[in-house]
């Protein structure tokens, strides 16, 4: 009787995308903000505007989308707030978060290259089951970042210092982890900074993407979006003018070099 022979079992090769687009996801209600939003993503990771794709989710229905088509999808920040009661939402906040609930879990099980950017906690916590609230908001400014243990070994984390300084401003924070997920930064008033899910997929509370100029025009657009006092509206300004947010800015860069 001939012995009995097993086929040797190899991990899938990932598909090389490099050359392929970005797609930048984002829902600014304002023209002007997603138009600034779009220029600083381009400027900040150097990819020329034929790499990136932007489609505004708020405009109208963006899926179903061949996300194999993309390097890497990025979800940018959002005026969304997924722990608004349902009858405080939009047509078109519900219509965007249902959409990308499906779309997200897809980018997760597929290994997608995703990086979604503070509105992507929210959205990625209510894709894949993690526990978003408003425990642990902050207010718009500054914060100081720690990268933990794991994020030292993380491919988009390990560059950067190990304590950073990046702007902020959201009213929920993700409060427990989705199953599997690696803590990857954290601070003091909002525990859970960056998290990764399974081996392409991250996250980040803090803003990588923004700059000081953007910052500044978010100040003025959502000074009466309940972010903030309108009155504080200057002092918030003067309080960011000297902030040093380099460190932030690297996250997109690492995500885009990666899989660029």
């Amino acid at each position: 009787m001939a012995p009995e022979t097993t086929t040797p079992t190899t991990t899938p090769t990932p598909p090389d995308t490099s050359g392929l687009p970005f797609l930048l996801l984002t829902s600014r209600v304002a023209d002007a903000l997603a138009a600034q939003e779009r220029e600083a993503f381009g400027r900040l990771t150097g990819l020329p505007d034929r790499r990136v794709v932007h489609v505004r989710m708020e405009q109208g229905p963006f899926t179903p989308l061949d996300a194999s088509a993309y390097a890497g999808v990025v979800l940018g920040g959002s005026p969304y707030t997924v722990t608004d009661p349902e009858a405080q939402k939009s047509p078109e906040q519900r219509r965007v978060e249902a959409e990308l609930t499906v779309f997200l879990r897809g980018l997760v099980d597929d290994g997608v290259p995703y990086l979604g950017l503070c509105y992507g906690i929210g959205a990625t916590g209510l894709a894949l089951g993690g526990v978003v609230d408003r425990t642990y908001g902050e207010p718009v400014g500054t914060t100081t970042v720690r990268v933990t243990d794991a994020g030292r070994d993380d491919p988009l984390f390990a560059g950067l210092p190990e304590v950073f300084t990046a702007f902020v401003g959201h009213k929920e924070a993700c409060s427990e982890l989705p199953t599997g997920a690696v803590l990857l930064a954290t601070s003091d008033p909002c525990p859970v900074q960056a998290y990764r899910v399974g081996e392409r997929a991250w996250v980040t509370q803090f803003h990588p993407e923004l700059e000081l100029d953007t910052l500044v025009e978010r100040i003025h657009a959502y000074a009466h979006h309940g972010y903030f006092r309108p009155e504080e509206k200057d002092d918030l300004i003067a309080s960011v003018q000297a902030a040093d947010v380099e460190a932030a800015h690297d996250v997109l860069r690492a995500f885009v070099r990666t899989f660029g």
